[in-house]
């Protein structure tokens, strides 16, 4: 089972992966840069060699790379969709050295300009990052719908990927409790769900998970997370996320409101109800 954590990597990646092992994990997820946006501190490759290596002793499963929440590839103003479209690229660049990540962010916000608008920004701005020596996989995560989020919908994420003109490695990162919120009955019809997403998107295209359970009852728009098997959509209907054979071979990521210690407990309990 490839499952983690959200971890800090003020310490540095190996540390961080040094970090997870101790949790029981083999994946974890990062920030690029500060959250909020700024200046990304540089990448030491001593300390990604030693990650490396760790990774390969230890079969890591692929790591996420998230993006700053601050990145509006659709704002309603063109020097933040232009900051954005910059952060993108270097993110990118800057992911491309780090062994098996995948880079996830949230497609953005319209700020009332109509979804139609958002998605062609954020096409405009992929093409512009993207080319055919790409060798990141990125994936655009679906979001819970509140406010004016772009990605609520599988049409939606769909409509940014067929847009963008080297899309091969380009992909989703579902969080469960975003799908949840946003009106994908995961609890009683998780079959139902998944093939939806492959009719309009195609399985192939799905990367990642983040597991998260939900504060908010089902198709809220709202994007609250809670510890697993704490929130609405409850223990079981995780367990059977990670087990489901569309999905098992997939990192999952953990992204609740814990400490280290609770993410270590929400780990164990996971993997003593994984079927290999």
């Amino acid at each position: 089972m490839n499952i983690g954590c959200h971890l800090s990597i003020a310490n540095g990646f190996y540390k961080a992966g040094l970090q997870i092992l101790e949790l029981g994990g083999n994946t974890f997820q990062f920030f690029t840069r500060n959250p909020r946006g700024g200046k990304a501190k540089a990448i030491d490759e001593k300390d990604i060699k030693k990650l490396i290596e760790l990774m390969n002793e230890y079969s890591f499963g692929k790591l996420f790379a998230h993006g700053s929440y601050t990145m509006n590839l659709c704002s309603n103003k063109e020097e933040i969709r232009t900051y954005a479209r910059d952060l993108l690229i270097d993110d990118i660049k800057r992911v491309s050295v780090i062994p098996k990540a995948l880079y996830v962010f949230h497609p953005g916000s319209h700020v009332k300009q109509g979804a139609d608008v958002g998605i062609t920004y954020i096409i405009d701005a992929l093409n512009e990052a993207i080319d055919h020596d790409n060798t990141v996989e990125i994936c655009l995560e679906g979001m819970s719908g509140k406010g004016t989020e772009i990605g609520r919908t599988f049409e939606e994420l769909s409509r940014i990927i067929e847009g963008v003109t080297h899309n091969e490695r380009l992909g989703v990162c579902i969080d469960t409790c975003h799908l949840y919120s946003a009106g994908y009955d995961i609890v009683n019809d998780l079959d139902g769900v998944l093939n939806e997403f492959d009719r309009i998107i195609g399985l192939g295209r799905l990367k990642a998970v983040h597991l998260n359970d939900s504060k908010m009852p089902f198709a809220s728009n709202k994007d609250r997370h809670e510890k697993i098997g704490e929130g609405t959509l409850g223990l079981e209907a995780l367990i059977n996320i990670v087990n489901h054979p569309k999905l098992k071979h997939l990192s999952f990521n953990l992204e609740t409101p814990n400490e280290l210690e609770g993410y270590k407990k929400e780990i164990l309990l996971l993997k003593q109800n994984y079927i290999g």
